[in-house]
């Protein structure tokens, strides 16, 4: 049976359908020192949604918003809760709950589980387990988990590499120099995050995250030299797993057509994943030194992540210089007039 459905949208990107809740408890049983009290229907069960839900005004009887189709976390309060009432009380409260296609439940605190609880989860093949984390850490760990698993994934062919804390992605043609590029920019001391396959995940509204492919992990190919292993060559200092995408390095065949940012002033984006970054389109020839240019990119963008533009900061002091200009122009004219009556 398949683990994780996936769907493909727009021709490359990737996004989960729905995930089944045995990975799940796979993926996360160490981390979470899961306890699993009913196994049934883990292999039966899917979820499709990456937030949580606990159930505490479900179990009150209040279920016409009861967004069932997620994970449900049963903390202290609905604990305390369950236990104010009778065993009739309870009985009634989870078979109101129960009637819905509940993926999995997760206990935390380390709570008892009430025996008519595991009774009717054992009779609905509903998956039930406890951790001894507190709430909200357990929330914290399972919504990260989720949030990566759930995150849009696109593949694009380039060269990712840490360059001074900034995360640049070198596209271009085939044959271009991109994985010459990284190597060289991983000799001067940055760090390789993938190289040929890059595959990015946007994890929040405006964040990208950068990895390799899990075969080719910090393998690189050279043309005429073949594949070299980074992490082994240069040690564990010139490689990392993933990164932040924060810039876009497109590299382009000098032909003297094309026309190409001089001043830096109209900034272009590009969207990845419905994500703007900066896009520097550079056009390269032989003997131009673009591992430079790169370092120089990176901590240009450092700059205005800090609040200083340098193309701004030139443009308003040209301005302001041509207005003094002027402004000494139309003094000395009056200044020459100024006894003039005729």
């Amino acid at each position: 049976m398949e683990e994780i459905i996936y769907k493909t949208e727009n021709g490359n990107t990737r996004v989960i359908e729905k995930m089944i809740v045995s990975k799940f408890f796979e993926d996360l049983k160490h981390r979470m020192d899961f306890e699993l009290l009913c196994s049934k229907g883990l292999d039966q069960r899917y979820f499709n949604q990456r937030d949580l839900h606990r159930p505490g005004l479900a179990l009150a009887g209040f279920v016409k918003l009861f967004t069932h189709e997620k994970i449900q976390i049963l903390g202290n309060t609905e604990n305390y809760y369950l236990l104010s009432l009778s065993e009739e009380g309870r009985r009634s409260a989870f078979n109101k709950v129960f009637e819905f296609p509940i993926p999995c439940i997760i206990v935390t605190n380390g709570n008892t589980v009430f025996p008519e609880m595991l009774e009717l989860c054992k009779e609905k093949n509903i998956p039930l387990a406890v951790t001894g984390l507190n709430t909200t850490d357990a929330i914290h760990l399972i919504s990260g988990y989720l949030d990566e698993m759930f995150a849009p994934e696109i593949s694009v062919h380039g060269s990712m590499v840490d360059v001074y804390g900034i995360g640049m992605l070198f596209t271009g043609k085939s044959g271009i120099g991109k994985s010459e590029i990284a190597l060289d920019l991983i000799e001067r001391g940055h760090r390789l995050v993938a190289d040929d396959t890059v595959k990015i995940n946007r994890i929040a509204e405006n964040i990208l995250v950068a990895r390799g492919h899990s075969n080719l992990k910090h393998f690189m190919e050279i043309r005429g030299v073949g594949i070299l292993d980074v992490r082994e060559m240069f040690g564990i200092r010139a490689v990392r797993v993933q990164k932040r995408l924060e810039v876009q390095v497109d590299l382009q065949l000098w032909d003297g057509k094309e026309e190409y940012e001089r001043l830096g002033l109209d900034e272009q984006l590009t969207g990845i994943l419905d994500v703007k970054i900066p896009l520097i389109r550079l056009p390269i020839y032989p003997g131009k030194n673009i591992t430079v240019i790169a370092e120089a990119i990176a901590l240009n963008q450092l700059l205005k992540i800090y609040g200083y533009d340098a193309a701004k900061e030139f443009s308003e002091k040209l301005t302001k210089e041509i207005q003094n200009k002027q402004a000494l122009s139309t003094k000395v004219v009056d200044t020459y007039l100024e006894r003039d009556f005729e």
